[in-house]
């Protein structure tokens, strides 16, 4: 069966959905840039991941993606979007070539879109990322979602749901700690509480303003702007938002201001500069930096 999406001819073949005409789109840079923490990569190049409650597996060879244990309705109501699929990656690029800074960071990793996740779980998954590294990060997650997920068979091989608020709520510090989320526990359990006496509505945060959602965010125990950004960001598609770390400053202060700042300014510089495609922006640059520019940052800091 054969349909049309937009720019795409999709077609449905057993338990996979095949997508013809794919463009800017590159499985690694997207997976692996620090947006999310659910993916791996398999021997053949391809991604299985746990989204949205589902196993998937994706395949891109060439400008046809293939996504394996899937339906149809699903990659209408779940994967279009998740893989940002209706978005014109051309267009974004050309403008923000215009800076010759991002053109260079474009060219490396020209493949990259900005995913949209489950709020709840970028919100979780973010909570853990501070002071972590990815593959720690990848370990906690998969702990947390081992002890309060729940099952799913894919291909022979049990994977585990992200766990819902009910599930957390259920669950006391210590469970959370035995999942190693360390002094994050008390952060997540303030958020599943926050959520679950419907302190704050995570659906309704399309109806705020960036600003006003950012705030909702920090009311959050361990929730600061970054965290909150990532969540606006990766989640709610506000792409305005420049989520700020200690890192994403270095890069900017490296590469732009040429001079120690704040994070507030590093912001400011953001919204003046790439406006309304900042969260692009930023994803270029970070993917461009940690492999260019990161040994110059830290000889930079230590001089």
């Amino acid at each position: 069966m054969w349909v049309r999406r937009m720019r795409y001819l999709v077609e449905m073949s057993g338990s996979k959905v095949i997508v013809h005409g794919i463009k800017d789109f590159n499985l690694k840079e997207t997976l692996e840039c620090g947006q999310c923490f659910r993916w791996n990569e398999e021997d053949d190049g391809s991604y299985t991941g746990v989204a949205f409650d589902r196993v998937i597996n994706v395949k891109l060879d060439g400008d046809i993606l293939t996504i394996d244990n899937t339906t149809l309705a699903d990659f209408n109501d779940i994967w279009y979007d998740y893989f940002d699929l209706g978005r014109d990656y051309g267009k974004i690029k050309e403008a923000l070539s215009q800076d010759e800074i991002l053109r260079a960071a474009i060219k490396y990793g020209e493949g990259i879109r900005i995913l949209r996740q489950d709020t709840w779980e970028t919100l979780i998954s973010f909570i853990i990322s501070q002071n972590n590294r990815i593959p720690q990060i990848k370990k906690v997650i998969e702990n947390l979602s081992r002890a309060f997920g729940h099952p799913i068979v894919y291909k022979n091989k049990t994977y585990y749901t992200f766990p819902k608020v009910q599930d957390i709520i259920m669950a006391d510090e210590e469970s959370l700690n035995n999942s190693k989320c360390g002094f994050r526990s008390k952060y997540i359990i303030d958020a599943a509480l926050k959520v679950f006496n419907d302190e704050i509505n995570l659906f309704e945060l399309q109806l705020y303003d960036t600003h006003e959602v950012r705030n909702i965010l920090m009311s959050i125990r361990g929730v600061g702007p970054k965290v909150a950004d990532c969540v606006i960001l990766y989640s709610i598609g506000r792409y305005e938002a420049f989520p700020t770390d200690v890192w994403i400053k270095r890069v900017v202060e490296f590469l732009y201001l040429k001079r120690k700042t704040n994070n507030a300014d590093v912001q400011s510089f953001a919204k003046e500069k790439f406006g309304d495609l900042s969260g692009f922006a930023q994803q270029y640059l970070f993917n461009y930096a940690k492999d260019h520019v990161s040994k110059d940052i830290f000889r930079e800091r230590k001089n």
